[in-house]
């Protein structure tokens, strides 16, 4: 299903993306062979300080370093990428996997990236087995009164699902499509459906968290999450859910999720308008101060690229465009292409609230790179 972007792209805007790629090459080059096995996340003065395996392993953005690392294989061909991916896999990762309590809805960022993208890329058998144990992790959190996947672990939060999970039920239609065990594909539809119902507003907007009754599935709230405020609108939500739902569709074929996507996406399109392409951290935030998040741009881009490839001739230019639109913001304003520096993405904010604010974090990095790669049909598909 769909139609890679790389062979729909103006010949200026394939220029463009094969500079970009080339100090992309550059930047993750000079990175590896300072960072190795190390799992990076946020870079202060231009360097990595803390070591993610080190600190907390299980964190749910470790799997893009690997995800990095093996793009950058794929793209390449070259080897030494591909070892410090592995140690990761073998070691931290593993460890992460022996410690049942710490594993939660995002096992699909992490390993999707990593073991998933491991065995994709060179059939290493017990890559697949490690995706498989977590896909039947996540499968497990699954409620079927309330018909959703549970978050996070904590006491009292056992009915709560956020849209970030939209990203992470790939790992389910995957497991489904090796093993040939419809199981895993239905609880991600069926999960998918909950979202559709109590994420996305009809704006085109959405809830970042849904709170539903654990034991009956009544819906009860929608709190505030990493946004400004209780219904208002954080833009990485927004960006999870355009790419999110455009997966779903992809891998279940149901226009539902696509017209979700489109519709998510064109309300994220409205809103950087107004900012030139660089996502403010929630789209209903105050005036002043203006806090930004670059993350939420690399991600819809992506997503963008997405729905550019997935939807009818007559509408793909629309998407493609918003999508070189929203990267060349983000390269322009927001990037830091020095090698010798750690960090790529600048401007990227983890929340409004008590925050890390305007600073380099590692998988506004990982995205970019991705839709790069997609517009040279380079990427490998991971998701």
């Amino acid at each position: 299903m769909g139609t890679s972007i790389s062979d729909q792209l103006p010949p200026e805007d394939a220029a463009w993306a094969a500079g970009v790629a080339a100090r992309l090459e550059a930047k993750f080059a000079a990175e590896r062979d300072r960072i190795g096995s190390r799992i990076p996340y946020i870079a202060v003065n231009g360097t990595y300080e803390e070591n993610m395996a080190e600190v907390f392993p299980g964190w749910w953005t470790n799997g893009f370093w690997p995800g990095i690392l093996w793009q950058m294989f794929h793209a390449t061909g070259d080897p030494s990428y591909m070892t410090p991916a592995r140690i990761i896999e073998e070691t931290t990762l593993d460890d992460v996997i022996s410690a049942y309590e710490k594993l939660d809805h995002d096992v699909g960022f992490l390993w999707l990236l990593s073991a998933v993208a491991d065995w994709r890329l060179t059939r290493n058998e017990r890559s697949r087995t490690r995706g498989l144990h977590v896909a039947t992790v996540l499968a497990g959190r699954f409620n079927p009164v309330g018909r959703f996947i549970r978050a996070w672990n904590e006491l009292g939060r056992e009915g709560w699902a956020i849209v970030d999970s939209m990203m992470n039920i790939p790992l389910l239609f995957w497991a489904t499509d090796e093993t040939g065990d419809p199981r895993f594909a239905e609880v991600a539809r069926q999960h998918a459906d909950t979202m559709l119902a109590n994420v996305v507003r009809p704006d085109g907007s959405c809830n970042h968290i849904v709170c539903f009754d654990p034991l009956t599935g009544e819906f009860q709230e929608a709190p505030a999450g990493q946004g400004y405020a209780a219904g208002s609108s954080w833009s990485r939500g927004q960006a999870w859910g355009v790419f999110g739902f455009a997966r779903a569709y992809r891998h279940t074929g149901d226009e539902r999720y696509l017209d979700a996507a489109k519709r998510i996406a064109h309300y994220f399109c409205a809103q950087v308008a107004l900012t030139g392409g660089i996502a403010l951290v929630d789209f209903r935030q105050p005036a002043e101060p203006k806090v930004f998040d670059a993350i939420a741009s690399c991600v819809a881009a992506d997503g963008l690229i997405e729905l550019a490839e997935l939807v009818p001739e007559a509408e793909r230019a629309f998407y493609r465009q918003w999508a070189m639109l929203i990267l060349k913001a983000v390269t322009d304003k927001a990037c830091d292409f020095d090698p010798s520096r750690d960090g790529l993405v600048q401007l990227c904010s983890d929340k409004y609230h008590e925050g890390r604010i305007h600073v380099p974090i590692v998988y506004a990095d990982y995205f970019l790179l991705e839709s790069v790669l997609r517009l040279q049909g380079r990427a490998a598909d991971l998701w």
